[in-house]
């Protein structure tokens, strides 16, 4: 399905935040690949720089050659590798708990597929109308889903952060999937909770869908930090050239 497609345009920043000493988010950029990912440790658990630095770690070791059905399973083949090399660490430090957040977007040709676990996000941006494609894998969404909070109310609660999958947690990481077909001129912005908890959907919709890809990133990262910044943001934009 995938062959090497168009030079996108990319932008991407990260922050540490107003409260912590250390940031927790990893990044990577494989642009020859098509292929960006977002990892996010877990805030409050020991090692959770470690562990999204071996997400990023395992995409980074991705071959340059992959195409289609094969850059995706290695993308999986990935998430799984981190899982068991972040729980192997945590079995040797001290047998606690500690994990990571993935999200992947790979884009060839006309196509685009997004893994994730977790709830770092993907949103995308046509013709000025935006929307977020994955789904977060928390505790107030499932909540959400229910019909127990609305989505406003969860922005907010004090349980957001509860996240109920998560690489190197639990037995087998279960990994979701997204796919469609993107156009010229689509965006796209994948990014820690730490920006989607921080600064409001509105404000960061109307950022990716009228501000100028240069220094977009730092925009995005500056609307969580002005909103409480209390937690690491990580933010990477992707445009689709004309």
């Amino acid at each position: 399905m995938f062959e090497q497609g168009p030079v996108f345009r990319i932008d991407a920043a990260s922050h540490v935040g107003l409260v912590r000493d250390l940031n927790e988010d990893s990044m990577i950029s494989r642009d020859s690949l098509g292929l960006w990912t977002v990892a996010d440790g877990m805030g409050g658990h020991a090692g959770g720089d470690f562990a999204s630095q071996t997400i990023v770690a395992a995409i980074k070791a991705i071959p340059d050659d992959l195409q289609g059905a094969a850059l995706m399973q290695a993308v999986r083949d990935a998430f799984h590798s981190a899982h068991h090399s972040i729980q192997q660490e945590a079995e040797a430090r001290d047998g606690g708990t500690m994990g990571s957040t993935a999200l992947s977007l790979i884009l060839r040709q006309d196509h685009f597929v997004c893994l994730w676990v977790g709830d770092s996000r993907l949103y995308h941006c046509r013709d000025g109308a935006v929307r977020q494609l994955s789904s977060d894998h928390s505790l107030v969404n499932e909540w959400v889903e229910e019909g127990k909070l609305t989505r406003e109310e969860a922005e907010r609660h004090p349980h957001g952060n509860v996240i109920t999958r998560a690489i190197g947690v639990g037995e087998v990481p279960e990994v979701a999937k997204i796919r469609g077909q993107y156009e010229p001129g689509d965006r796209f912005l994948l990014c820690s909770d730490g920006l989607s908890g921080y600064m409001d959907e509105a404000d960061i919709f109307d950022v990716l869908a009228n501000q100028p890809m240069e220094g977009i990133a730092e925009r995005l990262v500056k609307g969580a930090l002005d909103g409480g910044g209390r937690d690491n943001v990580t933010v990477i934009v992707v445009e689709v050239p004309w």
